[in-house]
């Protein structure tokens, strides 16, 4: 018996990928002879049933596990969007990618393993390295996505752009000595280089940025003492497969090489809240307008699939107490499993004071303890490390905090000063930049039938009925359709978006909701006219509302790489779909606009952006009058 012809052992229709359904893929494409020796899997995922048909899914009724494949021909360069069923053992869709409308598959690990040969066969680069009295051997190239710049010479091509970076030995950082200037354009599918910019010398940083040294860190202090973590009678959550039950909190995790960690079903007192959540996009976009860097965009899911590159999480290193771990299984180039052990960490974390108060005229004094439930995971691409912190708390509040670390791109910095960088080090720069995010949650507040309210603060003015001038109250506003639905934030009118179910009340006759409330940092700051702000058009605003659709699932569009622009969120609006008491989906975008620090280097401490979704209305009071006084006896109460 094939393994495709095995029955799968997964319950649910959002159980993750396991290593036998990857092979049992990869022999249901060998069969249809769409695999050979020059093919590589670009990307393979689980093809989540549409919701209809989650929703309609009993325990013991037959799974059917099908999973998208994008195949890339490495001789040719053509590639090809596949559906298989790995429980009928068929192939179910098969498309032909467009590389010119569609755009290209992301970069693979075997196109970064090609680049150092690539370049080291080009002369114009080599005699540009030993012109600046560099041996090539030592230059580290770095493949990088390439954008869409209607060069003709790139169209349907794929390519990517490579720049230097010195390593002096073998654990050397070569971060820190960016050979600044030159860039070379590379044809990946005929293997050459099609350009070489060689714009100008500039002195490779010399100075070391080996944070991993003793002999630049010093000695590791000795006054921290140890702090320990310990639930002696274990964790407060329940685990069956990928199935989480905690504090009322109910919940499925999955994974994809894409997205990353992903959660399902998501429940608060057997009370929908969120149908799914992830983080669904990002960009990186670069501020530096030279002739060598001015196409700096990475498209960090959608480019280069960034959670292939997840971490193992280490216990005491990126976790601390009583730890669950669920590994994750992603398919590489050739479409072999392979498993990233500890690749979710969850775990419960005290969180200071859930609430208090000390009554002079009752004589109380109660206090209880906030606790969340943390489901992470880290992933690192290229200089940069993600963290992805999801948090549930005891009183309903989900919040994501991701967290930037790692080490920031760098450039060399001039005698003469740089209008777009920081300087870090002796003629080192990083360049001004952006982490821009971009969550998706489809949301299901007490059902499917959902709708947006944005509320301001808004002052109200010196009147018969307002003499004093204190009087403030919210403006409420229906977002309608897609069309009204594209939003910025405004802190200074303390701008959220409720997330309401128009069908159901609570006790005062209000609309049960969730309140998104929005960092309200600066969106994409590239001009309106730029390739970049096409392609991520979705980084344009705060929010975004869809009507809910199956095949939306990638902000900027299913294939990002190369793609010319206009793929995702402004098509799908465009149809401009009403949302109001419909299934919809809430697209925020949130993150840094980083100007670095001299205190971001050689190693960058972890910057933190996110949001918050809180409950308003969904409950009558409280939710947390039933949490106990801390056990110790050290605090009021009980």
């Amino acid at each position: 018996m094939t393994l495709a012809e095995e029955r799968t052992t997964t319950t649910h229709p959002l159980d993750p990928m396991t290593a036998d359904e990857v092979r049992a893929v990869r022999e249901i494409l060998a069969a249809a002879g769409l695999l050979g020796e020059s093919v590589r899997f670009a990307f393979l995922a689980l093809e989540e049933p549409a919701k209809a048909a989650v929703r309609a899914h009993q325990p013991g009724d037959e799974v059917d596990r099908r999973f998208r494949a994008i195949l890339l021909d490495l001789a040719d360069g053509s590639s090809k969007d596949v559906v298989v069923s790995a429980t009928r053992s068929t192939v179910d869709e098969l498309r032909e990618i467009d590389p010119v409308t569609d755009g290209q598959p992301p970069i693979i690990d075997t196109e970064f393993e090609l680049i150092e040969d690539i370049l080291g066969a080009e002369p114009r680069w080599t005699d540009a390295l030993r012109r600046r009295g560099l041996d090539p051997a030592t230059v580290r190239a770095v493949p990088l996505s390439a954008g869409s710049y209607d060069h003709p010479e790139e169209t349907g091509r794929r390519v990517v752009r490579a720049l230097g970076f010195q390593q002096f030995h073998e654990k050397d950082h070569p971060w820190a000595h960016p050979v600044d200037g030159l860039v070379a354009y590379v044809d990946l599918t005929a293997r050459a280089v099609t350009k070489v910019i060689d714009h100008r010398d500039l002195p490779v940083p010399q100075e070391p940025g080996n944070f991993d040294d003793p002999a630049q860190t010093g000695p590791h202090r000795t006054s921290l003492k140890p702090i320990r973590i310990t639930q002696p009678e274990g964790p407060s959550f329940t685990v069956e497969g990928s199935r989480v039950r905690w504090q009322n909190w109910d919940l499925r995790l999955g994974f994809n090489e894409r997205e990353g960690l992903t959660l399902h079903e998501i429940s608060f007192h057997e009370r929908p809240v969120l149908y799914r959540a992830s983080v669904a996009e990002m960009v990186v976009p670069y501020a530096d307008p030279s002739p060598v860097r001015f196409w700096q965009n990475y498209f960090d899911c959608g480019e280069y699939m960034f959670a292939r590159y997840t971490n193992s999480l280490e216990l005491g290193c990126d976790c601390l107490g009583e730890i669950r771990y669920f590994d994750a299984v992603v398919a590489d180039d050739l479409g072999q499993a392979r498993t990233i052990r500890n690749a979710i960490c969850m775990h419960e974390e005290d969180f200071g004071v859930l609430w208090k108060h000390s009554d002079m005229f009752a004589g109380s004094h109660e206090t209880r303890r906030q606790r969340r439930l943390v489901v992470s995971f880290f992933t690192t691409i290229g200089n940069y490390d993600y963290g992805f912190y999801w948090y549930f708390y005891l009183d309903g509040t989900i919040e994501l905090e991701a967290k930037a670390t790692g080490i920031t791109f760098t450039s060399a910095y001039p005698a003469e000063g740089h209008s777009y960088a920081t300087e870090m080090a002796p003629g080192l720069g990083a360049p001004y930049h952006q982490h821009l995010f971009c969550a998706r949650l489809d949301v299901s507040v007490d059902g499917d039938r959902n709708a947006v309210d944005e509320v301001d603060a808004v002052r109200v003015p010196v009147s018969e009925a307002n003499p004093y001038g204190n009087a403030f109250r919210e403006a409420r506003t229906r977002l309608t359709r897609e069309s009204e639905a594209a939003r910025a934030a405004d802190n200074t009118r303390g701008r959220v978006w409720h997330i309401v179910n128009p069908d159901r009340q609570n006790r005062f006759g209000r609309n049960p909701a969730y309140v998104l409330y929005p960092e309200g940092q600066p969106t994409l700051l590239a001009d309106e006219s730029s390739s970049v702000h096409a392609r991520a058009t979705f980084a344009t605003k705060h929010l975004w509302v869809t009507r809910y659709s199956d095949a939306e699932r990638y902000p900027a569009g299913d294939l990002v790489n190369q793609n010319p622009g206009g793929a995702g969120l402004p098509a799908w609006t465009a149809a401009d779909r009403d949302i109001d008491g419909e299934d919809i989906v809430l697209w925020h975008t949130f993150g840094l606009t980083h100007f670095p620090r001299p205190e971001d280097w050689p190693v960058m401490p972890v910057d933190y952006t996110g949001f918050k979704l809180k409950p308003v209305g969904f409950f009558d009071r409280n939710p947390t009058l039933d949490v106990p006084p801390s056990a110790q006896g050290h605090c009021h109460g009980g």
